[in-house]
């Protein structure tokens, strides 16, 4: 976008947040759940709408009777929720003054609607079977058409043509007539000033045979009436973008601002797709492993979005704050699994204790070391790992990975060959088979006193034991871990030692 171009968007989109009050929306379909994509564009509507204090909308768009799934609609709204996305307005609180909040509750406005466009000549009954659309679609690409279009033939039916086809009880769809060689300009919000031509569009269905609105058709008609100011969505919906002109320009209303966000790829550049089994792509998913919905809304604010300051952690409240949407970035946004991780874990960090215990808990008690702790060990456990923790449900793992005894590898090995490796593992055996209560304090004393005797330290003094009881060089504190385990089982794996 050049900076002349850049500059006049701004003026336009200051010119009608000035004389209009803010109404954006979230329209999804409920033909599964909510995708990472979604929620960007319901996030950024939403900071959008509240740092200009407007409205933010979710309406349901469920014209897809085929494809909805039983909780799609209940599941992406509680999610949002969830992510401390709230809407102003929904299907849960309508205001009723734009009521209904489903469009298959608004079947009789679009027909109304529809009819209008007929009336004024703007659009017009179709009785074309799918194989005759097909036929003209391959007889056109035959003759080098790119992009096939609805050759007219029922725009030019005479009325005996039209009654014969109606005794056959053939139901038509409506198409709209576009107005020929019409150029469609408009100025996007994230990438300034585009033009579409009619003639590389043709008319294309408002109403299906079923009496069903199509898309394109059922949107302008609900932002028209439910007064939405901006639109702001997804790149795969700028084609879109032209058609819905047109029928604002027939209806002479007034025309919304139109955003288009970037495309979200992943990390081999490839559009985000919800087949692609390599990311977890589904609100839900996140949420059932444990990721915190101030760290995925932190994360997503981040995909597509450039704050002007230099930091990555934000809260919602901030965030709204500082959304300024001529940051939006036009260029493809890619989907870091790692960044995602490393937010979540920042935030896990950052957790009060008492948040932090509340929080692991249903993760926490999924691991079968948890069972016979006494809660001063559940406590002591849960805390070392707050950490290193990316996200709740790796608790059980890390625990797991803890705790019970892993195949030595060769650099174990190596160190359980030590000469001081012996004379360690006897002399921590002979203090554990002396003493009757094992506890953090007394695994720090008893060291100590092993490194006097022994005259080791460091690596020499600890990485025998560490070795000999989970099998590796690294992890917690050894005097969190021991008392974890208890004393018998600590003797068990020392005395397996070859020493």
């Amino acid at each position: 976008m050049s900076s002349k171009m850049a500059t006049l968007s701004f003026i336009a989109l200051m010119f009608n947040m000035q004389h209009s009050p803010i109404r954006v929306r979230y329209a999804p379909s409920p033909t599964g759940f909510l995708h990472i994509g979604g929620a960007r564009s319901a996030l950024f509507n939403f900071l959008f709408a509240k740092h200009h204090h407007g409205t933010f909308i979710v309406r349901i768009e469920d014209t897809d009777v085929e494809r909805n799934v039983v909780g799609g609609e209940i599941s992406q709204i509680n999610d949002l929720i969830w992510l401390g996305i709230i809407p102003d307005e929904s299907p849960l609180q309508p205001n009723v003054k734009y009521s209904p909040y489903r469009q298959m509750e608004r079947l009789v406005t679009y027909q109304k609607y529809a009819q209008q466009l007929i009336d004024q000549g703007y659009a017009y009954p179709c009785y074309c079977s799918e194989k005759e659309l097909e036929q003209s679609r391959e007889e056109q690409m035959q003759r080098g058409i790119v992009a096939p279009q609805y050759n007219r033939r029922c725009l030019h039916l005479t009325p005996e043509q039209k009654a014969t086809f109606v005794k056959e009880g053939i139901q038509p769809t409506i198409r709209l007539k576009l107005q020929d060689h019409h150029q469609i300009k408009f100025n996007d919000m994230v990438r300034g000033d585009i033009v579409f031509n009619n003639d590389d569009i043709g008319d294309w269905v408002l109403v299906k045979s079923n009496g069903i609105p199509t898309y394109n058709f059922a949107v302008v008609i609900d932002d028209h009436l439910m007064d939405i100011t901006h639109v702001l969505r997804g790149e795969e919906h700028l084609s879109n973008t032209p058609k819905q002109i047109q029928l604002y320009e027939y209806f002479k209303w007034s025309i919304p601002q139109f955003g288009h966000m970037t495309l979200i790829i992943n990390e081999n550049g490839k559009k985000l797709s919800k087949r692609d089994q390599n990311i977890l792509q589904f609100i839900s998913q996140y949420r059932e492993q444990g990721y915190l919905p101030e760290a995925i809304t932190n994360f997503i604010l981040l995909l597509g979005w450039t704050p002007l300051e230099n930091r990555e952690i934000f809260t919602l409240q901030e965030a709204i704050n500082v959304f300024d949407e001529t940051r939006l970035s036009s260029s493809p946004s890619m989907f870091d699994v790692k960044k995602l991780t490393w937010i979540n874990s920042t935030y896990i960090k950052a957790m009060s204790l008492e948040t932090y215990l509340t929080f692991i808990e249903p993760y926490f008690i999924k691991s079968a070391w948890v069972v016979n702790l006494s809660s001063e060990q559940r406590q002591s456990l849960a805390l070392l790992f707050k950490e290193q923790l990316t996200y709740g449900q790796e608790i059980v793992s890390l625990i797991d990975q803890t705790l019970s005894e892993q195949t030595l590898l060769e650099e174990g090995v190596q160190v359980l060959k030590e000469a001081s490796a012996t004379l360690v593992i006897q002399a921590v055996i002979k203090k554990l088979e002396a003493m009757s209560t094992l506890n953090s304090q007394y695994v720090k004393t008893m060291f100590k006193e092993v490194q006097v005797e022994t005259g080791f330290k460091g690596k020499a003094l600890f990485a025998p034991i560490r070795v000999q009881l989970i099998g590796s060089l690294h992890g917690p504190e050894l005097a969190s871990v021991l008392p974890i385990l208890g004393k018998e089982e600590v003797l068990k794996r020392l005395r397996k030692a070859r020493v």
